[in-house]
């Protein structure tokens, strides 16, 4: 059995605005919730690798782990996949952006599978990536619409 997620949000603001602030990894910080840090290895054309670490959890474990993300802007899609795979035996991740009448709709698919090993299991973390990726994506919704909102009633300086 393989673990399998794909959650949505429809953000109010402008794509650029969307793909703009979700695209800048070094400002996840303060974006997510539960990231501590993200520090940038290496950036070859569109693909950067990152180190991500998180916020302790429950039990105080600190959680960091490398990353590879290319994005692709022309198609509104961004692929990324964990180099350090921790207790997954691979994770990979799809974020597309679709225009829409009322908005954008940034859409996220997770695909992994859990080592034999790992403390939980791929039900388990499904539920789990589940839960936490409607969390992240209602802050991060509310964080971009209130940028489009103070831009859209930011005075504008005369000439």
């Amino acid at each position: 059995m393989a673990g399998h997620t794909e959650n949505s949000i429809t953000v109010d603001a402008p794509l650029d605005l969307v793909w703009d602030m979700t695209n800048d990894i070094e400002n996840w910080p303060q974006l997510f919730s539960e990231y501590a840090s993200l520090e940038v290895l290496s950036r070859e054309g569109d693909s950067t690798t990152f180190r991500l670490t998180m916020h302790p959890d429950d039990n105080g474990k600190v959680w960091s782990w490398v990353s590879e993300r290319t994005v692709d802007r022309r198609n509104r899609t961004v692929r990324a996949r964990r180099v350090e795979t921790g207790p997954f035996a691979h994770m990979n991740i799809v974020w597309e952006y679709t225009q829409l009448p009322d908005g954008v709709r940034m859409r996220w698919v997770q695909d992994f599978a859990m080592k034999p090993d790992a403390p939980v299991d791929d039900a388990w973390m499904t539920d789990n990536i589940n839960r936490n990726s409607r969390t992240q994506m209602a802050l991060i919704r509310d964080r971009i619409e209130q940028v489009a909102r103070d831009r859209r009633t930011a005075p504008v300086a005369p000439r």
